[in-house]
């Protein structure tokens, strides 16, 4: 007989219950970026009187450049005076 759970456990996702701490998690979030959205309505009676759509990009820009322009700012560098050798 085969027994199935719904609740995860530690054999199918390894990472299910792990505490994160709050460095990695920023760490992870500027390395790829997040976007957080989100709606506020002001409303009185059921007749909507103010809406407000916010949406936020958070990520770091070497996350969010293309490689061209990492490699051109990485070699531009590398001649300037203050660079180190």
């Amino acid at each position: 007989m085969v027994t199935t759970s719904l609740a995860p456990s530690s054999a199918d996702d390894p990472l299910a219950y792990r505490p994160v701490a709050l460095v990695d998690l920023l760490d992870r979030v500027l390395a790829t970026g997040v976007v957080i959205s989100g709606d506020i309505t002001i409303a009185i009676a059921d007749v909507d009187l103010v809406r407000i759509s916010l949406r936020a990009l958070v990520a770091s820009v070497g996350a969010l450049a293309p490689p061209e322009l990492r490699d051109a700012a990485v070699e531009g560098t590398a001649g300037s005076p203050g660079a180190p050798a």
